[in-house]
């Protein structure tokens, strides 16, 4: 498991198997689940230092992370 807080797998453990299979059959699911890692990481790296950005910056990938988070667990949630 990854040492990044909020990774879809910590946040749904149990749509784990779920999003693993409309990755493979929802283009639009497997998209939205990659920019949220891609905003994930770049929040988490934000966060530790690793990649420091001003503050409305990272206050603003974390409203996109969390309007993705909410997009796929609509998905999750109706399937």
């Amino acid at each position: 498991m990854s040492h990044t807080p909020h990774e879809l797998a910590e946040e749904f453990p149990d749509k784990v198997e779920l999003m693993s299979q409309l990755k493979q059959s929802d283009a639009h699911f497997a998209r939205l689940a990659d920019e949220y890692h891609e905003v994930n990481r770049v929040v988490h790296r934000a966060e530790t230092n690793v990649e420091p950005m001003e503050e409305l910056a990272e206050v603003d990938l974390r409203k996109k992370r969390a309007a993705l988070k909410d997009e796929i667990w609509a998905i999750l949630s109706n399937t």
